[in-house]
């Protein structure tokens, strides 16, 4: 009698434990924001060698403002105005403007 009292206390605990070890599993495994930003960056580097327009798929789950900001950084980089640490370069975007470079 003991034994069938306790079987659905049981399944219970084992499903409970299961279920945590699935979402546990679960959180681990699936992307961070971050690597989506990193997988963003990428995609929108490869698109603009291939010369391709509009949002790579990459990027739908990356948050407007930090898309505009990946954006950004990557036309200045493609117009030579970040140095080599991929910091911007005032004095090269000047250089291209006076020279009447675009």
């Amino acid at each position: 009698m003991q034994i069938l009292r306790r079987r659905p206390v049981l399944a219970v605990i084992t499903l409970v434990v299961a279920a945590g070890i699935a979402a546990t599993i679960w959180a681990f495994t699936r992307p961070t924001y971050g690597d989506t930003v990193t997988s963003c960056q990428k995609a929108l580097a490869a698109q603009f060698k291939a010369d391709g327009k509009g949002k790579p798929d990459a990027c739908q789950d990356v948050k407007e403002d930090d898309y505009s900001a990946i954006l950004m950084n990557q036309i200045m980089g493609d117009e030579g105005w970040l140095d080599e640490d991929g910091r911007f370069d005032k004095n090269k975007m000047l250089e291209d403007t006076l020279n009447g470079e675009q």
